[in-house]
């Protein structure tokens, strides 16, 4: 398991932005630049669900209907972080955001093919 910290959550108005950032932790940076990674979420009463994935190299992304033209996944392999920009927020997008590793270089929305999941940071979009 690679500890993975995300970070930049919070409360912020609909229509606003927010930048999530996910990193392992340690001695573990290493651990995470040749592997896909993914975000999820989970709403209160809600399972867990995709939301975005990037592939090791950055050279392919996916996203979910739901936030597609909204949120861009990315990441810089030199800072071993993996980031998640969200745009036009909206209030269902209320939720717990997770990072995982993905178990292979490309990864997809299958919360099965990822490993080492974050603790989680809480996105909070107020209407």
């Amino acid at each position: 398991q690679v500890p993975l910290v995300e970070s930049g959550g919070g409360l912020v108005q609909a229509g606003g932005s927010l930048r999530l950032s996910c990193a392992a932790s340690g001695r573990y940076v290493s651990t995470t630049s040749n592997n896909g990674m993914g975000w999820f979420r989970q709403a209160p009463g809600k399972e867990r669900e995709f939301v975005a994935a990037i592939s090791w190299n950055g050279g392919i992304t996916n996203y979910a209907d739901a936030v597609r033209g909204r949120f861009t996944v990315s990441r810089d392999r030199a800072k071993n972080t993996v980031y998640l920009q969200m745009d036009r927020l909206k209030s269902e997008d209320t939720a717990v955001y997770y990072c995982a590793k993905g178990l292979s270089a490309v990864s997809g929305s299958d919360m099965s093919g990822y490993t080492s999941w974050g603790q989680g940071t809480q996105v909070t979009v107020s209407s």
